[in-house]
């Protein structure tokens, strides 16, 4: 099944006295490229927590927000660093001795000065935590999912569209081959005649013009190329249909042979009407470029 690295999650349960809300986005990246926000009560969990947002999603630049509320009163403490707060206070009065200015630090100054306050987690059963918070993320990896497959599907339609255009291309190639080498024959045949004219055209060997015919002729086969392309695109298929994972990096391989294979057929060809079909194909190639850079 095909996954696009674009999608949205979210979750939010509650346990007892306890609310988890997760919140996912993801947008596509090479790698697994995980950035977490979550209060410092789950830092014990951040390894189980990666490992299982990989093991879910994959591939994608995934930034994921935990939010985290206990409604149980006791469950948060608020803690003062007296001595700082004596210092802060010793502090502005020695700045008001030296200033001359009054001293008009209130409680509710010290309060806010870095660090004098310090709101600390009571004791938590972390094999607890962690439960509720693995089945609130395996919640929202789950939407993530159900998203990311509706836009892989809706890719995988487009891409297959494009590989049918692509075949029709091939197959007008195809057509064409044959017609080259009969119009550089009857263009050279018609050339000779021109030059040898009269007494000169007995002294011309007819098997110097089927010569020159087959060394063009091999010059610019491309039947191996077409067939490899035909190949391809059966095989485009079959990944992009396929349950299995990895869909995205199998096709930018598959891609990278395909134009090659277009590249060979406009280089050898020595044909207009190839040349021009060769350039619309290389014109799709691209785009699904650009689109299978969002697969899974």
């Amino acid at each position: 099944m095909a996954y696009s690295m674009t999608g949205f999650g979210r979750a939010e349960k509650i346990f007892d006295t306890r609310k988890y809300t997760v919140e996912m986005k993801s947008v596509n990246n090479r790698y697994c490229d995980i950035n977490i926000r979550m209060p410092r009560i789950f830092n014990f969990a951040d390894t189980d927590i990666r490992k299982l947002i990989t093991s879910g999603l994959v591939r994608g630049k995934i930034d994921v927000f935990i939010y985290f509320a206990d409604s149980e009163s006791e469950s948060e403490t608020v803690t003062v660093n007296t001595g700082l707060a004596r210092a802060y206070a010793d502090a502005s009065a020695k700045i008001s001795d030296a200033t001359g200015k009054d001293n008009d630090l209130t409680v509710k100054d010290i309060c806010s000065l870095p660090d004098v306050l310090k709101i600390e987690q009571t004791s938590v059963d972390e094999e607890v935590i962690l439960d509720e918070l693995t089945r609130t993320l395996k919640e929202a990896i789950d939407g993530m999912l159900a998203m990311r497959s509706r836009e892989g599907e809706n890719l995988k339609a487009d891409l297959l569209a494009k590989i049918d255009k692509l075949e029709e291309h091939r197959n007008s190639i195809e057509e064409r081959e044959p017609l080259v080498i009969e119009n550089y024959r009857n263009k050279l045949s018609a050339r000779i005649d021109e030059i040898l004219t009269g007494d000169k055209r007995a002294f011309y060997d007819e098997s110097r013009l089927a010569a020159e015919v087959a060394v063009f002729a091999d010059k610019c086969a491309i039947d191996e190329e077409v067939t490899r392309l035909t190949s391809h695109f059966e095989q485009a298929r079959k990944i992009l249909n396929s349950k299995s994972g990895a869909i995205g990096k199998q096709m930018d391989f598959l891609v990278q042979e395909i134009n090659r294979e277009i590249n060979t057929c406009g280089s050898k060809a020595n044909d207009i009407e190839i040349t021009g079909l060769v350039l619309a194909m290389k014109n799709i190639v691209e785009e699904i470029r650009e689109q299978i850079q969002n697969l899974v």
